[in-house]
């Protein structure tokens, strides 16, 4: 393991999040040897630490979609531009973001081609082929890829030109079927949210103004970020027959006649390391939620001259005994000062530290310092696999406690338009009463950047009046900034 250059490329200070919370951001990500821009703007090279990340988001991911009977495919990313124009509402949604091909080959294309956006188009185009008959139903597939979107406001994960997602297309007998599938996929996310992640999460319906091009419905996941804007972890849209229609996605119906079949997407990109980094990061640098971490342990050796050998024998004992107890462990055990070796971790967020010299051996113990708080506590080398066990669940819900504190805090109940205005700016999650007027909730977003994040699922109905209009509303929805 070498990491003598990674230290020399992240002696920069991070920015702390009260002087400027946006170059905190961009500081973490560079200290914590994520990743950097490419040559071309708004595009992202992702280093190894940080595609570890995503690594794990999929491999967790993967099984939970497979658990529901989904199976992965892959389909081109080169899409023919009159596929993308079929369907009206789609390629007005993602007209502004498209990058098209128009030579290749040394010649101009017949028929230009567009860099996928999303591939709706190109999937329900073979899943025409796919399907015939009721029995071909429910047709479950994702795919894990990347899409191209011009993005004119390029930030590291959150907003990259060319990012990673995996994207989920399903076809059903019926619009009920659809509608459960996209709530059930729904579950999937906020549940590897909250417990993987330690990310609390608010699902619900978008307005009709802010849903997926295209669809009939979409449902989304917000989290608060630390700085009080939300940031939309995933979606899941039923698509009802809008596309089957258009690409002639049918199939021969048990009553002998033929229908289209009901479908959803639904999809979880790169931003959610974004989302990570600004959940749980501290002035210090990334603060990992064990479960998602790809080292959950680094054992650091402490000691120089006769003691080196048998200090790293011991660490690469003890690593071991920690990866059969299921703790994915490393030692380091490179020839720095132990504030160095541990002032790296700390930026990369390495849940716990373990630290091993002379003395500690001497003793049968180590010491074991908690990323998160910086506790430190000296632990028997006997007891050191369960114990350590025991403290990565401990700060994996303390992470999410602490998370779901600070969004219930910076939630804030308002009636009035002054009030509003006011807590909005002030950087939090709003309830508030809204008339259901597109035209009302362009008018807040202009005057104050807030948009509608979602229409809760256990919103309560209770009658009231617009923040805005004025005009009766029956029940409140959360309005915020957003990334």
């Amino acid at each position: 393991m070498s990491h003598v250059k990674n230290i020399k490329a992240s002696e920069k200070s991070i920015t702390s999040r009260a002087n400027d919370f946006s170059q905190w951001y961009l500081d973490v990500i560079t200290a914590a040897d994520l990743a950097e821009n490419g040559p071309v703007r708004g595009t992202m090279i992702i280093k190894p630490y940080g595609y570890a990340l995503w690594e794990r988001i999929q491999d967790i991911l993967d099984a939970r979609f497979k658990e529901t009977g989904v199976q992965n495919a892959y389909f081109p990313m080169f899409i023919p531009e009159k596929f993308l124009k079929r369907e009206a509402d789609h390629v007005e949604g993602f007209a502004p973001e498209i990058a098209v091909v128009t030579h290749a080959g040394g010649k101009k294309l017949e028929e230009p081609l567009v860099v996928r956006p999303t591939s709706e188009t190109i999937i329900y185009d073979t899943f025409s082929r796919w399907i015939q008959s009721y029995r071909d139903l429910p047709l479950l597939i994702n795919q894990w890829a990347n899409v191209v979107r011009w993005e004119m406001r390029p930030r590291l994960f959150l907003r990259t030109t060319e990012f990673l997602w995996q994207e989920g297309h399903t076809v059903h007998e019926t619009m009920e079927d659809a509608d459960k599938r996209a709530r059930q996929m729904l579950d999937v996310y906020k549940d590897f949210a909250e417990r993987v992640m330690a990310i609390p999460v608010i699902s619900g319906v978008k307005s009709e103004s802010e849903k997926f091009a295209g669809a009939l419905r979409t449902y989304s996941i917000e989290a608060m970020m630390q700085d009080g804007k939300a940031l939309q972890l995933a979606t899941s849209h039923n698509l009802g027959t809008n596309f089957a229609k258009v690409f002639d996605v049918s199939f021969l119906g048990r009553n002998g006649e033929q229908e289209y079949g009901s479908q959803t997407s639904w999809g979880l990109s790169t931003r959610t390391i974004g989302g990570l980094i600004m959940a749980h990061g501290d002035d210090k640098g990334l603060v990992l939620p064990p479960r998602l971490a790809s080292i959950q342990v680094i054992i650091t050796t402490i000691g120089h001259g006769d003691d080196t050998t048998s200090i790293e024998e011991k660490a690469r004992e003890i690593m071991k005994e920690l990866q059969v107890a299921g703790i994915r462990a490393e030692v380091d055990a490179r020839e720095l000062r132990p504030g160095e070796k541990f002032y790296e971790w700390e930026k990369k967020g390495i849940p716990v530290r373990v630290e091993l010299g002379p003395k500690d051996v001497a003793k049968n113990t180590a010491v074991v310092v908690r990323r998160d708080t910086g506790e430190k506590q000296h632990i028997s080398l006997d007891a050191l696999a369960s114990e350590t066990t025991t403290l990565l669940e401990t700060i994996q819900k303390d992470l999410y406690t602490k998370a779901l504190e600070r969004r219930v805090t910076n939630t804030k109940t308002v009636d009035s338009w002054d009030d509003f205005t006011q807590k909005i700016k002030e950087g939090n999650f709003v309830l508030a009463h809204w008339c259901g007027d597109a035209g009302v909730e362009e008018q807040i977003k202009e005057e104050t950047g807030a948009t509608i994040r979602c229409i809760p699922f256990d919103q309560v109905q209770e009658a009231g009046m617009c923040i805005k209009s004025g005009k009766p509303s029956e029940g409140r929805v959360i309005f915020a900034k957003a990334y």
